[in-house]
């Protein structure tokens, strides 16, 4: 038997802090540009008539020391009206060197926050350095974490929401309790929110575009987070062509991403219209924003590396902190 470390919801929150969490991910993002990590692209299984998918993602690092995670996910669009999450699962972390589980880690607080954090250093590297103005179009665990973490890299002074309704998106504001100098309100439309916006984060459960090229100003950086497959898309064809397309992973935005797909069936964009991996950017091999009219779009899939980092960086901590519970298996 083994003793494994269990870390629920709470534990997570409390550990993985938003601000270390950043500098995980450019980590994780700048082993898989060196080719230091290994990751296939994620399995999904989708029974017929089903209310949700189970999704498998697997990733392998040799160092510093080596490491299995497999993040095991169910997807149920429908849970927020249940107070649920969306993503609810597990990632399992294993020793590379003999297979034991060594931990065992909420996926949904580990999921919400290290999709932010990505956001987050995309945002750092592609927007506008002095970009004020935030717009979520959203209003679940994602807006949440992002409403956390994109202050964290620019001097954020107003935030607008919007959700499905502008009672769902006073209800969110309501419920956030920012520090001084941040204004947040809601939005009576998604394209109030993100007019004049420097910043837009799109985290929601659409499986249409629900933004417009024409609300979109020069200069804007987007991160594309909400849409995770390849029947789903929040940009719409002409949004993505009108963007620099800047992508976690380019395997998986060719495989799995619903804007790009769509894009390229439109024939509004061609496979040459990613400029490159953020990892590729974080390294110095790629440039990023070349000028401030330039419209940024960072399409987030969520990465397995992510997972591994943040369950890595989590053993750790709660091993030197007492932290979390341990069981026998």
């Amino acid at each position: 038997m083994s003793r494994v470390l269990l870390l629920d919801e709470h534990a997570v929150t409390r550990l993985l802090t938003p601000a270390a969490c950043i500098e995980i991910m450019s980590d994780a993002l700048t082993a898989l540009a060196n080719g230091e990590v290994y990751q296939p692209l994620r399995t999904g299984l989708r029974p017929p008539g089903a209310a949700g998918l189970f999704g498998l993602m697997p990733a392998y690092r040799s160092a510093p020391v080596p490491l299995f995670a497999l993040k095991e996910v169910c997807v149920f669009p429908g849970n927020p009206a249940r107070g649920l999450d969306t993503h609810l699962g597990a990632v399992l972390l294993h020793s590379g060197q003999t297979g034991e589980v060594l931990g065992i880690f909420n996926a949904a607080a580990i999921t919400a926050i290290r999709t932010a954090a990505v956001s987050a250093l995309a945002t750092r590297i592609l927007s506008r350095v002095g970009s004020t103005t935030l717009a979520i179009i959203g209003t679940g665990a994602q807006a949440r974490a992002h409403l956390e973490s994109i202050p964290l890299v620019r001097p954020i002074e107003a935030i607008r929401i919007a959700g499905r309704s502008l009672q769902r998106a006073e209800k969110f504001v309501g419920e956030q309790h920012l520090g001084p100098g941040i204004r947040i309100e809601a939005s009576p439309s998604v394209e109030e929110a993100v007019r004049g916006a420097d910043i837009v984060v799109t985290a929601t459960s659409a499986r249409e575009p629900i933004l417009e090229r024409g609300w979109i100003a020069a200069g804007t950086h987007i991160n594309a987070v909400g849409s995770s497959v390849a029947s789903s898309r929040e940009l719409d064809g002409a949004t993505v062509a009108a963007c620099s397309l800047f992508v976690d992973r380019r395997e998986s935005t060719i495989n799995e991403s619903g804007e790009y797909r769509s894009a390229i069936a439109e024939g509004a964009i061609t496979p040459e219209h990613i400029v490159g991996e953020l990892g590729d950017v974080i390294t110095g091999r790629l440039r990023g924003r070349k000028s401030d009219e330039e419209i940024t779009l960072f399409k987030s899939l969520g990465l397995a590396v992510e997972d591994l980092a943040s369950a890595a960086w989590l053993y750790e901590k709660a091993t030197a902190l007492g932290a979390g519970s341990w069981v026998e298996l």
